[in-house]
């Protein structure tokens, strides 16, 4: 359960002098707000800052009151000053926001399994990140365990046929112009069924 205890930083900025009126705000909200403006998942922001993802995940949550020290850790992590997590953010909104990536000009990522193209990779401070992807493998046996991540996720086969296995459900084969959106906190594969590698749009919310 949240601590009744007032936030630490919000306790030095009231003892510090200034004696304006102080607005309230909901630290881990704020914390929240902060990570997603980098487009980091909770691994990436507790791997930046030192800390475990649980309590990272704990203090968004308000599920924990931290300390000066996790504080600290966290602001360098982020790269901010500690009083940045504290003070409400500015009434600011990015509109006209657009970027193009012309065919096969994504930036590539290969693994074992997969061939990704990272579609829009020069626009920053996403809340989604497309991508295309061939399907190399051709059995569940080829994966070293189950995907998971935080979010949620939208498959789109573009070309071929497909297998999606998912830790909760039966398999599901799936052919050009089929759809999938799932959680994938859920462990999750995808194996091509076809003779050449599938082609499918994958689509994932950063949280």
């Amino acid at each position: 359960m949240p601590s009744e205890k007032e936030p630490s930083l919000i306790r030095i900025a009231r003892e510090s002098g200034d004696r304006s009126p102080v607005e309230p705000l909901n630290l881990g909200q704020r914390v929240r707000e902060l990570r997603k403006e980098r487009a980091w998942t909770l691994e990436q922001a507790a791997q930046e800052a030192g800390l475990a993802r649980s309590t990272l995940s704990k203090i968004e949550n308000d599920q924990m009151s931290p300390t000066f020290e996790l504080m600290k850790k966290l602001a360098e992590g982020l790269g901010i000053d500690m009083p940045q997590l504290f003070t409400p953010p500015k009434k600011a909104q990015v509109n006209g926001r657009m970027d193009v990536t012309r065919s096969q000009s994504g930036q590539a990522h290969v693994t074992p399994t997969y061939e990704h193209e990272l579609l829009n990779a020069s626009l920053t401070k996403k809340t989604m990140l497309p991508y295309r992807a061939y399907i190399r493998a051709r059995s569940f046996d080829e994966f070293d365990g189950w995907i998971r991540h935080d979010g949620e996720e939208f498959l789109y086969v573009l070309t071929g046929t497909i297998r999606l296995f998912t830790e909760f459900y039966e398999p599901v084969d799936m052919k050009r112009g089929d759809s999938a959106y799932y959680d994938a906190s859920m462990g999750h594969n995808v194996v091509s069924t076809s003779s050449e590698d599938a082609l499918i749009l994958w689509v994932t919310s950063l949280v």
